[in-house]
């Protein structure tokens, strides 16, 4: 099996999810573009290791954990998007990104008025 192949494949995936990563503004397609990239990697592992012939089966093993970990983050990735979604009603990058700076900064006190603030 010629390396090339699956090689070539592999960074086309991994730069259409890279773009999607950096042209999308919806947090859902933006996540979708993160599992795009993971399977790049994946098979760029399988590949390598048909090549190299590994009697451990390493690459393969490490996509395994891969998978593993992408299915994690799916996870934690959906259900953040679940509570910013419920909590701000978009869920939009640029209109999130828009409130966290849209937050004015307290003004400095003095310390006489901090203390007595405490006090």
């Amino acid at each position: 099996m010629h390396l090339v192949y699956p090689a070539v494949l592999s960074a086309l995936l991994f730069c259409t999810g890279l773009y999607g990563v950096l042209a999308r503004r919806n947090v859902i397609l933006v996540l979708m573009a993160v599992e795009l990239m993971l399977n790049a990697v994946n098979l760029n592992l399988v590949a390598f290791d048909v090549w190299l012939r590994d009697k451990l089966h390493s690459g393969q093993a490490l996509t395994l954990f891969t998978i593993a970990i992408a299915a994690a983050e799916i996870g934690i990735g959906m259900a953040i998007v679940l509570a910013v979604y419920r909590n701000r009603s978009t869920s939009a990058i640029d209109a999130l990104r828009d409130t966290a700076e849209s937050r004015e900064p307290a003004e400095a006190a003095s310390p006489d008025e901090k203390a007595e603030a405490a006090a």
